[in-house]
């Protein structure tokens, strides 16, 4: 049996090949859209990927079952479980596809693959328990778990209400969630949990960073899950819907695209190189953003095109999800050409088709008076300012669980990853000081109001530094 995890820091999510080197044939689970990686890999070990599985409708990624399903070889197995409303339609009546019920079995080369159904992150969620025939196993070796148990945690139930907005979903989520992790814990311990997601992703509070666990040891260390086999039911729903993170803006798009069926690509393509003219008039279309991808948070607050968003490479998946709109046409610009192909997939692989083009950023010497700059702040400095005959109105774009911890007196709070869903909430009326816990999502944040018309002050400063008086 071959096994690769293939891990993409951005979305902190893990995608595998599982492969029967007797046969030759492999199958993919829960890839991204870019599929070429997963081929290439597959070649050089002597693997064709014959079949690929989704653990449920992704809504953090743009799936790559689409992709490899263009190939009528290749069989898409993908959930029948969940009801009519959780069913993956873009594969429904396709020659190559199978729908998969609870306890159905199927087989790549010698290596025999377990459907189970676990809902609760999702209605139509799957877990597939597979066992090395080839290898002269009986009895499953690992348990490819999507976002139903992940490494330290469980897959949160509340995103079908908070982030696609299904309301009244997020409890009846949260109970099937408690019966499945009981039902799922009865399997044996030796299991290897290989999960679909790691610290960093937004589809639980609380993953490990560690790439692979057992079942036995997150029955033990897991809270979530030792919560739900020690614990009441209603205790696990009030402690498991308590403090997840506020999703990005594009979660709702995603479910829909992979739902309906994402357009098929093929391989990401190097966008033009554009001139700083050709920047100025592509970008007086409302519908085109530039992204400006500098690291440097202060060179962007000295100095930026006018309307550009900052999008840090370390932050590039969560603020470009968060502050762009399903339609919007994206230049880049990069300190680097050679690193435009890397934020063309990011961009891909979270449903942002349309990159116009790309340009250096040293255009921006030749820029003048299309670039402004945004006042920057320190936390020292907002008592004077709060003190004053017209006060700034104070934005905390913070998480909701570092807000409740402590906040500004009279703050308003709008997580970063719900500010252009919100935007209307937020007055034009005042200049807004926007803040966060270290100055990196406060300067995503100034870049979005700024677009969007304010006037805006921003703290580009650790919270740590922020007088005990004003909270």
């Amino acid at each position: 049996m071959f096994l690769r995890q293939f891990f993409d820091p951005h979305l902190a999510q893990y995608a595998y090949l599982i492969g029967c080197q007797r046969t030759g044939e492999a199958i993919m689970i829960d890839p991204l859209r870019d599929v070429d990686q997963y081929r290439a890999v597959a070649a050089e070990n002597d693997l064709r990927v014959s079949a690929v599985a989704e653990t449920h409708i992704h809504a953090d990624f743009v799936s790559g079952a689409a992709e490899f399903a263009v190939d009528p070889s290749v069989k898409v197995l993908v959930s029948a479980e969940g009801g009519p409303d959780w069913q993956s339609e873009w594969a429904v009546g396709r020659d190559n596809a199978v729908l998969l019920r609870n306890g159905d079995i199927f087989w790549v080369g010698n290596l025999e693959f377990r459907a189970v159904h676990t809902p609760g992150h999702t209605p139509e969620h799957m877990t597939y328990l597979v066992t090395d025939h080839g290898g002269g196993a009986t009895e499953p070796m690992a348990a490819f778990t999507g976002d139903f148990i992940f490494v330290g945690d469980v897959g949160r139930p509340d995103l079908l209400e908070s982030a696609a907005g299904l309301v009244g979903s997020m409890e009846p989520g949260a109970r099937r969630l408690y019966h499945s992790l009981r039902e799922f814990a009865a399997l044996p311990d030796w299991l290897q949990i290989l999960p679909a997601h790691g610290a960093g992703s937004a589809c639980g509070k609380a993953l490990g960073a560690v790439p692979s666990s057992t079942l036995g040891y997150e029955k033990r260390f897991n809270p979530a899950l030792h919560q739900a086999l020690t614990q009441s039911e209603d205790d696990f729903v009030a402690s498991i819907l308590d403090g997840q993170p506020e999703p990005p803006a594009y979660f709702a798009h995603m479910k829909h695209v992979n739902k309906v069926g994402p357009a098929v690509t093929g391989p990401p393509s190097t966008p033009p190189v554009l001139t700083l003219a050709e920047v100025m008039a592509l970008s007086a279309d409302p519908g085109v953003v530039v992204l400006d991808t500098r690291d440097d948070r202060q060179a962007w607050l000295a100095s930026h095109l006018r309307g550009s968003l900052h999008t840090p490479p370390a932050k590039f998946s969560d603020f470009a999800g968060s502050w762009l709109r399903p339609d919007d046409g994206v230049i880049l610009l990069v300190d680097d050409l050679a690193r435009a192909e890397t934020f063309v997939r990011q961009l891909l692989r979270i449903g942002f088709d349309l990159v116009i083009g790309v340009a250096p950023l040293t255009v921006l010497a030749e820029a003048g008076s299309a670039q402004v700059s945004t006042p920057a702040l320190l936390f020292s400095e907002l008592p004077s300012l709060l003190a004053s005959p017209t006060p700034p109105h104070v934005l905390d774009v913070r998480r909701a669980v570092e807000f409740r911890s402590g906040h500004l007196q009279g703050a308003q709070h709008i997580a970063h990853t719900r500010l252009r869903l919100r935007l209307n909430e937020v007055p034009m009326d005042k200049p807004i000081a926007v803040h966060c816990a270290t100055g990196v999502r406060a300067v995503g944040a100034a870049s979005v109001l700024e677009r969007a018309g304010h006037q805006v002050l921003c703290v580009n400063d650790a919270w740590s530094h922020c007088p005990a008086t004003l909270r």
